[in-house]
C-alpha cells in the first residue's frame, strides 16, 4: 500500500495550486461575496479549459479519466484558494450519482457537459426540521402518469439559483427513498437565499408539485440506498480534502507569523505556548492527512472504506476547528480583521466539518462498523 501521490499526482497539485494562486486570489472571494453572480463564470471556463470538471469521468463521456485520489487533490486546492464554485456538488456529487446509475440516456447527455464545464449541479438533500442524513426525508415523490410529482422543501442548497439540475433526494409512499435529477427551472420551483456562516451561496428551494419525468429518475428503493450511500462514502471523504485545504495554509501563515512577530525583542515562537499551539497544529494536519489519503486510497482501489470514511470525516472536522481556532490565538486580533484570512479558513472548515456528516455523525458509525 503505497499512499504517496505518483508523479501526474504531484504535477496536477502542483499546476492547480499555481494556477489558483494566479487566478483566484482570496481577495476574489471577497469580492464575490457582494456579487449577485454565484460564482465567478470566466474562471469557471478557464477550468474546464484545463479539463478539471473531466477528472473522475471516463473518455465515453468526454471525461479526463483519472480517479478519486485526483479529485481529491483538486479540492484541496480549490480550499486553499478558498475558490467560491460548484465543483463539489457538480462533480462530486451530481458527477458520481449519474456514474452510479443505470440511466445510460442520462448519462450521454449529462456528463459530458459536466466535464465541459456546460452544466452546474446542485444537491437538494436536507429538509426543514432535519439534520444530515436520509433516515428522516419529508419530501415526497408521487407517481403519476409516466411522471413524478415532487413536493417538499429542502434547505442550505448551494449554487442553486446558478444551477442547472438540482440532485434531489425525495420520498416515496411505497418504494422508500428516490432520488432525481430535476430541472432547476422547472414549473413550481422556487428559491430563497439564505444567509451563511462561510458566505457561500446557498438558497432554501420549495419544490410545490414539481412535474419530473420517469427518465430523471436516478435510482429507487435499494438501488437508491446504495447510491447515497456510496454518495455519503465520497462526499464525506471529499470534504475532508476541503478541510485539508483550510488547515494548510491556516498552518502555514501561523507558523510563519511565529517566527516573524517579536515581542520583548524575541520571535514569538521563541515562547512554549506558542511552540505548543504550532506543534498541535502540525499533529493534527499530519494526522488529517494521513487517514484521509488512506480513505481515499481504499475508495480508489475499489475496497471497502466505510470505516476509514467515517473515521477521518471525525478526526478531520474536529481537527479542524483546533488547527484554525490555534492560528486565531497566534496571531491575536489581527487575525479576526476581514482583511486577514485566517477567518476565511476558520468560516469554510466549520462549513466543511459539518458537510456531509458532523465528527459525532461519523463517529457513531465507526462505532457500528467496531460491531458496537
Amino acid at each position: 500500500m503505497d499512499l504517496n501521490l505518483n508523479t501526474e499526482q504531484k504535477i496536477l497539485k502542483n499546476s492547480a495550486r499555481d494556477f489558483l494562486k494566479k487566478e483566484c486570489p482570496r481577495d476574489l472571494f471577497r469580492e464575490m461575496r457582494e456579487s449577485d453572480e454565484d460564482y465567478p463564470k470566466k474562471l469557471w471556463k478557464k477550468m474546464a479549459e484545463l479539463g478539471w470538471m473531466g477528472v473522475g469521468i471516463p473518455e465515453a463521456f468526454d471525461g479526463m479519466d483519472g480517479d478519486f485520489i485526483d479529485q481529491t487533490i483538486l479540492l484541496e486546492a480549490m480550499a486553499e484558494a478558498c475558490l467560491p464554485a460548484p465543483y463539489f456538488n457538480t462533480v462530486i456529487v451530481a458527477g458520481t450519482a449519474l456514474q452510479l446509475s443505470k440511466t445510460e440516456a442520462l448519462k450521454k447527455e449529462l456528463l459530458p457537459k459536466i466535464a465541459d464545464g456546460k452544466l452546474v449541479c446542485s444537491f437538494a438533500l436536507i429538509d426543514p426540521n432535519n439534520s444530515y442524513g436520509y433516515s428522516n426525508i419529508q419530501t415526497s415523490a408521487v407517481k403519476e402518469g409516466g411522471d413524478f410529482v415532487l413536493t417538499g422543501t429542502k434547505l442550505f442548497v448551494e449554487y442553486a439559483r446558478s444551477s442547472d439540475y438540482l440532485l434531489t433526494v425525495a420520498k416515496t409512499a411505497d418504494q422508500g427513498l428516490a432520488v432525481f435529477m430535476v430541472e432547476s427551472g422547472s414549473d413550481g420551483i422556487s428559491m430563497r437565499h439564505l444567509e451563511t456562516l462561510d458566505y457561500s451561496k446557498q438558497c432554501a428551494v420549495t419544490l410545490d408539485k414539481v412535474k419530473v419525468p420517469a427518465i430523471n429518475l436516478l435510482a429507487i428503493g435499494a438501488e437508491a440506498d446504495k447510491l447515497l450511500e456510496d454518495l455519503e462514502l465520497r462526499g464525506s471523504v471529499a470534504k475532508c480534502a476541503e478541510l485539508l485545504g483550510g488547515m494548510q495554509p491556516a498552518f502555514d501563515i501561523s507558523v510563519g507569523y511565529a517566527k516573524d512577530r517579536e515581542q520583548f525583542g524575541v520571535p514569538i515562537g521563541t515562547f512554549q505556548s506558542i511552540q505548543h499551539h504550532c506543534a498541535n497544529m502540525a499533529v493534527d494536519l499530519d494526522s488529517s492527512r494521513y487517514i484521509t489519503t488512506l480513505a481515499a486510497w481504499k475508495i480508489t482501489q475499489g475496497q471497502p472504506a466505510v470505516k476509514e470514511a467515517a473515521m477521518a470525516k471525525s478526526y478531520a472536522s474536529a481537527a479542524a476547528s483546533r488547527v484554525v481556532k490555534l492560528g486565531h490565538q497566534i496571531h491575536g486580533a489581527i487575525s479576526y480583521c476581514d482583511e486577514h484570512d485566517m477567518h476565511l479558513f476558520l468560516r469554510r472548515c466549520r462549513a466543511a466539518s459539518v458537510a456531509f456528516g458532523d465528527s459525532e455523525y461519523h463517529l457513531e458509525k465507526v462505532a457500528v462498523e467496531l460491531g458496537l
